[in-house]
This record gives C-alpha cells, structure tokens and sequence, in this order.
C-alpha cells in the first residue's frame, strides 16, 4: 500500500481531527496500482475503525432482541450456584465451560436444560451478548415471543409473515429460550418444526434452552436434539438461583428477598466524594429524595429512567424494602423474569395457574417493575404489561417502574399514563453508571 493517500471527502461520521491520514473525514482512497484489486475503493480510515466496530455492535445490539440481556456475561455468571451441593455446582461448572467453549467457536447446536431458574436463560444470553461483539448477526427470542411474533405478523400481509419467517429461520445465529412454554397449538407446533427442521438441516448454529426433559419434547424436535453428532446436550440439576431451597415450590415471583441486606436507603451512596457535575448530582439527590418521600407516603407511580449502573434499581428495592419493615407486602420484580413466569403458566404441567400469577401481580399493594424495558416490544408482552399498568393506573395502586428505555420510545398507552401528572412523578438519573457495579 502507497504512503500517501488521497483524501475522499465523503459525507459520514467524522474520524479523529488530528488524524494524519484522513484530516477527520474518516475515510481514505489510496494510491494504488491500477491492476489493484483495490484500486478506487473507498476505505475506512484506521482513526475511525474502532468507532465504526462499535455501531456495528450496536446496530447488531438493536436488532438481536438481547439487549434486556445485556448484563448476562460469562462474567456476571455465578459458577456456584446458591447451595453447596457438590452434584449440582459441577453441572453448573460443566455448563459454563461448555458454553464458553461453543461461544468461542459457534458450531453446531446446543442444548441446555434444567430446573427454572438454573442459569440457562444467563448461559444463552452470554453466548449470544459474546457472539454479537465477535461480529455475528443473532437473534434471542423466548419460543412464546417467537409464535407470538409470528402470528402478529401472519395477521397483517402474507409478505410480512413471510419476510419475518425467513429472517427467523436463515439468521447466522439463533437463540431460542423456553422451549416447552409456549401454547402448543397445531399451527405453532407446525412453524416452530418448520424453523427447527430448516436449520437442522442447513446446520445452522442455534442454542436452545428448556425446562423439559427430552422425552417430554414434540418427538420430531427431540429427534434432531437427539442427533450427536450436531447437538451437545447439557443438563444443569442446580436448583433456582432466586430460591434455592423450594425446588418442589412455586418459584417466587418477588425477589425482593434478594436485595434486603444491600439495597436500602442506608447504604445508597450519594456520590459525594465523585465530584460529579452539578447537573448529575442534581438529578440523583433529587431521584433519592423521591423515593424518600414515596417510601414514607406510597401513592400514585414513581418512575425513574436512567441508563444501567445509575442506582434506578437500588432505590427501586430501597422502598421495598422500607415498605417491607413497615409491615407491607411489596412485590418487586425484573420485568423480564415477570413474564417468565407468566409463559411458564402455559405448560401443562404448570403446577400454578395464569389467572393467579396474572392477578397477583396486578392487584399487587405495592408493586414494583424492575428494567421495564425492549422485551416489551413483542404483541403479547406489550399487551400483558399494558393491562397491568392500566389496571393499577385506574385505580391509582402505588407502583414504582424502573426503566433504561426513553421516555419517547415507550409504548404510547404506557407513557400517556406516567405522563399524567395526577398519578406519577417522573424522575431522569442523568448520571454517569457507577465505575464499581456489584
């Protein structure tokens, strides 16, 4: 490659402006050889690589639906589970290292299974949130969204099933979470052995995660898991990571037993000694003296939006937690895992019924949503959270939501509601995250 270079002045996100090459265009045509291969392409300028690298995996981020799954890294992963049982730590040890290993070179299919709440949703995300930032195009869908997705988009044009369907189906990369809690209707059944069949056969990389046994899987699915020579098949037998000592319970919806010792008002820190601009600073004081205030006189609706690491869920848990010692029984939970457990009623074998979960959570005395987020953005999500949120904004229950989620790009019915300043209050953590996340 010549030494010199021949700026293009092309229209483009500016490159570095002391950059010796480019000048901060950000893209280059060098001198080259008319016989080059090269000769007269345009090229991205070293200075703006990494820029260009990382709205790539931002743009992959927006289109994989991983992105309430961001957090859940190999990193994050707890090998250790939450008891001391020997059989069950090496199962989670065996899993995280055989997932690690297929994320580093995504071959083949993987199969986790175990108990709700084992760590396998944690695994798949982590393959997935590893896969995307080596470069991949993926897709992270619950099987229940999948259908769901699919049926929204069959009750419009045939050509927006079919575009949907095919993008389904030939993705690079394909997570599917929860098989076995969908609705097994015969259309469902019919198109979930459509896209398992097609990238069976085309030896598509997948990962499938489930709380069913093989045996208890639609034979012509289990057939193609069952194939050794494609499939690497791991069982995790820890028990719920939220409670790991009522395996032959009912999973808690609340997890605020989680959160009791390190999320109070108490041990909030008011990043005092951070010398934070005073804009930043403002918002957090004024964001903890919100939840002061609610936690003493619990009416209406708190929300606070704020990216991740800026305190929204320690505050959130804080007036739990207060509420809690004042005699109350507040429900707080992820909304990702709320409507985990709203699918997990759709099997069978359910030992709890949708009616009760559903109920519960909407006629909650004081419920709190944690990361009210994108996983709302499929048809039957949306419409499940909106019921909730409709029911307690009529009847004005206390609600406290956390959100990482503009305010703009909310589900309309759901931002005209916290809009309404008879009934909640909205607070914006514009603070940089905390540097040392737990």
């Amino acid at each position: 490659m010549a030494n010199s270079s021949k700026i293009e002045k092309k229209a483009a996100l500016p490159g570095d402006p002391n950059c010796p090459i480019c000048h901060g265009i950000g893209f280059v045509r060098y001198d080259l050889p008319v016989n080059d291969p090269n000769f007269g392409k345009m090229e991205i300028c070293v200075c703006r690589q990494e820029q260009v690298r990382k709205l790539k995996e931002e743009h992959l981020y927006n289109v994989s639906n991983v992105e309430s799954f961001r957090s859940m890294t190999f990193d994050s992963f707890n090998i250790h589970g939450r008891t001391n049982e020997k059989d069950a730590n090496k199962s989670l040890e065996v899993a995280f290292k055989s997932s690690k290993a297929y994320a580093s070179q995504p071959n083949g299919w993987l199969f986790l299974t175990g108990k709700f709440g084992c760590g396998k949703t944690h695994l798949a995300a982590a393959i997935a949130n590893e896969i995307i930032s080596n470069g991949m195009q993926t897709l992270f869908l619950t099987v229940p969204d999948l259908l769901d997705w699919l049926r929204y988009a069959f009750s419009g044009e045939e050509a927006s099933f079919e575009t949907r369907f095919s993008e389904i189906r030939d993705i690079p990369f394909l997570v599917l979470d929860d098989l076995g809690t969908q609705n097994s209707t015969p259309w469902a059944e019919e198109k979930l052995f459509q896209i398992i069949n097609h990238r069976y056969v085309n030896r598509l990389p997948t990962v499938i995660t489930s709380n069913l046994d093989i045996a208890e899987i639609n034979e012509r699915i289990s057939s193609r898991i069952n194939d050794r020579e494609l499939v690497m098949k791991i069982s995790i037998i820890a028990p719920d990571y939220r409670d790991p000592f009522s395996e032959h319970k009912d999973s808690p919806i609340s997890t605020l037993a989680y959160l009791s010792d390190h999320r109070t008002f108490n041990n909030f820190s008011a990043r005092k000694n951070e010398k934070l601009p005073a804009n930043e600073q403002k918002s957090l004081d004024q964001a903890f003296l919100a939840a002061q205030r609610f936690a003493e006189n619990p009416t209406g609706w708190l929300v606070f939006l704020g990216a991740y690491g800026t305190g929204k869920t320690h505050l959130a848990a804080a007036i739990a937690n207060y509420r809690q010692t004042a005699g109350d029984e507040p429900i707080f939970t992820v909304v990702p895992d709320l409507l985990d457990h709203l699918r997990a009623t759709f099997n069978p074998n359910s030992p709890i019924s949708y009616d009760s979960v559903f109920n519960q959570i909407r006629n909650a005395k004081l419920l709190i949503l944690d990361d009210l987020g994108i996983q709302n953005t499929t048809p039957w999500a949306k419409e499940k959270l909106f019921q909730i949120l409709n029911f307690r904004y009529e009847t004005k229950a206390p609600t406290v939501i956390t959100t990482s989620v503009k305010l703009e790009d909310m589900d309309p019915r759901i931002r005209s509601r916290m809009l309404d300043t008879r009934v909640c209050e909205i607070f914006s953590l514009e603070v940089r995250p905390f540097e040392n996340l737990q």
